[in-house]
């Protein structure tokens, strides 16, 4: 599975590996000023809309696997979902972490940041990313299960495995366009979402050659 989706795994490390060094080298209010400070009308409205693919698309993924998809496919993905979910809300009330909004209050009340009109803005429980986690997980599930059906195209493969990266890094920048998240709540976000759907696959692919894993509930007669 690691070769069959490197592709994709070794764009999610590069892009941890390189939002990890800027988080290390540029102060977290100005990475955040930097990032979110080229609002046009047209991004507004994209991110506004764009973002919320996280909240619905998930469960779409999981029923349609669940009832057209191997049986195990779908496991395997409402696992994840449920398991990155479950991580990340833990995590958000343990720590607590102001929003950007309320934090540019609290340390620089004379900032105005760039917010796109009709968006509610959140004011707690930032880190990690929860859209973020989702965009990641979903991505790493679609390209699991997609990777397996284009094996004998890796030109396919390959690009498929792109585009869902650039999905959810677009993704996880709508949270910081939209002012929702910092970078560094992108970063936890991207592991929790890698590493649960890692853990996921770890658990359930001893189970693959299984009858139960391959049965299909709408199987073409």
């Amino acid at each position: 599975m690691i070769k069959r989706n490197g592709i994709f795994l070794g764009l999610s490390l590069l892009f941890i590996l390189v939002l990890g060094g800027a988080l290390l080298m540029v102060a977290k209010g100005d990475l955040h000023l930097f990032l979110c400070d080229r609002h046009t009308p047209f991004g507004d409205i994209f991110f506004r809309y764009y973002t919320h693919i996280a909240e619905w698309f998930p469960y779409i993924v999981c029923i349609g696997l669940l009832l057209f998809g191997r049986l195990g496919d779908g496991v395997f993905a409402s696992s994840v979902m449920l398991g990155t979910t479950l991580v990340t809300q833990i995590i958000k009330h343990i720590v607590v972490a102001p929003r950007p909004l309320t934090w540019f209050e609290q340390h620089f009340p004379d900032i105005q940041l760039p917010l796109a009109e009709g968006v509610k803005m959140n004011l707690w429980h930032s880190f990690p990313s929860g859209h973020t986690t989702s965009f990641f997980a979903l991505s790493f599930v679609v390209c699991y299960v997609a990777t397996q059906e284009l094996k004998d195209k890796p030109v396919w493969s390959a690009a498929v495995q792109v585009m869902l990266f650039c999905f959810a890094v677009l993704g996880g920048y709508s949270r910081i366009y939209l002012s929702q998240h910092f970078a560094f709540d992108i970063f936890g976000g991207t592991l929790v979402g890698i590493l649960i759907s890692l853990l996921c696959y770890a658990i359930l692919h001893r189970y693959e050659d299984q009858k139960w894993y391959n049965y299909r509930v709408l199987a073409k007669k």
